[in-house]
Parts: structure tokens; sequence; C-alpha cells
């Protein structure tokens, strides 16, 4: 545990504190999510219309954050053991979502993670830049959003 390791770091090693740290950290990094307004709003146009897939490196499970029974399928870096921008996680998703990974699209807020390690495995992209940063990296995308509700738009859904 991250917490007892680093109690011992700091040469004051107590594993109930650490248990206690553990505990109080899981419960604001799981419990504590607030979603963006856009998410809820943007599932509902997008459900009906398509399957749609949570993939994650490690934000919160669905039903953790109001989210239960919204996604077809989820795969989380934690559980899979590989994580974007690790091609395998997307062929992981291309299996769950079954189909081909040049029909997905995956919308992600990190240039690198997220859109490079979609384009290299084969995926659409959307950037979710949602705080209009410059991107500088030369990494690109095929959409750029600042919001989820932009989302039907680009795929052309009235």
């Amino acid at each position: 545990m991250a917490f007892e390791r680093t109690l011992e770091y700091v040469e004051y090693p107590d594993s109930d504190l650490a248990m206690h740290l553990n505990k109080i950290y899981l419960k604001h990094r799981f419990e504590d999510i607030e979603l963006y307004n856009d998410v809820v709003p943007a599932l509902d146009i997008l459900v009906p219309h398509f399957k749609i897939g949570l993939l994650s490196n490690g934000n919160s499970y669905p039903e953790r954050c109001g989210l239960a029974d919204r996604f077809d399928f989820v795969v989380f870096a934690q559980d899979v053991r590989v994580a974007k921008p690790d091609r395998r996680i997307f062929q992981i998703t291309e299996q769950r979502a079954g189909c081909p990974l040049d029909q997905l699209l995956h919308v992600g807020d990190s240039l690198e993670q997220d859109v490079a390690g979609a384009h290299a495995a084969g995926a659409h992209t959307v950037w979710l830049n949602r705080d209009g940063l410059t991107n500088d990296t030369g990494i690109k995308a095929d959409y750029e959003i600042s919001s989820l509700t932009d989302l039907p738009a680009i795929l052309e859904i009235p």
C-alpha cells in the first residue's frame, strides 16, 4: 500500500494510520466526484444512436458517480493492466465494443494519452479541450470540442 510505504519512507511507520489515510483517499477519490454539466445531457442524446463505452486510465467507476447503466461497456486500465496510450487498451476496447477500431470515436481530454493513443491504434479522435488550451504538440485530433454538447453536431445527430 502506498501510504504504508510513504510513512515508512518518512520514518513514521504506522499501519493503522496508513489504512486510515487510504480509506479517506478512496472516499474522496471515488465518492466525491462531480460530473461536468454537459455529461448527462450528451449521454442522453448519444445513447439512443450509438453503443457507448467508457475507457479510462483511472477515473471512477460509473456506478460511483451517478452513471450506472449509461455505458454498454467499460474498460479501466487498472482492470486490464494496460493503460492509454498503449495500443493494447484500444484493442481491448475494440473487442468489447464489437466493432473495428476504424469505427470507434474516442473522446478524451489528453492529447498524448487519448488522441495520440487512439490514432496510433486506428480509431477516430475528439480532443475535449474544455479550457481552450493551445495545441503546440504536433498531435492532431480529428475533431476538437470544448463541451460534450458539441458531439451531436460532429456525429450529425439532429
